[in-house]
């Protein structure tokens, strides 16, 4: 794995359960990268994705962002399309986003935001949008009239959070570059945003486990008991 991954390593204690600023002190020693490694969440939950009633899926505003500058594509049509570029969205559009997408396979953007009546135009776009996890969605506030509030609410640091086939939620939370207590608070909107989207139909132990890591480091177990104190 590279000599900064067995250096790393050393400085992890396997069999213990942090507190989340203790995790959140070793991932950035642990992050020996030259470049600005991302601060990523994983979290196994007890619930069954392959159930309606047990899907996790929304969003949070990280009250420090994600470190990331985000591309945001917008569909609208009419004065929607004034409003989104006045909100700063990076490519406001219908149909030739569309076609520019599916005829030469362009992703040049982190987020769709979509107003309703553009959703018969963005839904043609569904089998490659959906498995990457960009199709707009009611639930996480990219389908919506309102996309200059969706569009400030992304650049300053909107995430989306959804179980994946294994039950599982990878998240970024921030920068190696940003300080402790900056990640620290954004891990605590980010669970307490998850815990409060718990199933009613989830029984047992909702919290599995509960991973932080930087892009190139070990991951750092965080106690599932302590991650709202």
């Amino acid at each position: 794995m590279g000599k900064n991954y067995d250096d790393s390593l050393k400085l992890i204690d396997r069999n213990e359960f942090y507190s989340p600023k203790e995790a959140v002190d070793i991932v950035l020693k642990t992050a020996k990268a030259k470049f600005d490694e991302t601060i990523e969440l994983a979290l196994k939950l007890g619930v069954d994705p392959r159930h309606a009633d047990q899907q996790v899926r929304g969003a949070v505003v990280l009250p420090h962002g994600t470190g990331k500058q985000v591309r945001v594509l917008v569909f609208a049509k009419g004065a929607k399309v004034d409003e989104a570029k006045a909100a700063g969205a990076d490519f406001v559009g219908s149909e030739e986003y569309v076609e520019k997408i599916q005829k030469e396979n362009w992703f040049d953007f982190d987020v769709v935001v979509a107003t309703p009546d553009m959703m018969g135009v963005v839904g043609r776009l569904g089998r490659v949008l959906g498995p990457k996890g960009l199709m707009p969605n009611p639930k996480s506030g990219t389908v919506t009239f309102d996309v200059a509030k969706a569009i400030q609410e992304i650049k300053a640091g909107k995430v989306e959070y959804r179980v994946d086939k294994t039950s599982i939620i990878h998240v970024p939370i921030g920068k190696k570059s940003f300080e402790s207590e900056k990640l620290v608070e954004n891990f605590h909107a980010l669970m307490d945003a998850v815990v409060k989207a718990k199933p009613s139909a989830a029984k047992g132990q909702y919290l599995k486990s509960v991973v932080l890591s930087s892009t190139m480091g070990p991951g750092v177990k965080v106690n599932p008991g302590k991650v709202l104190d």
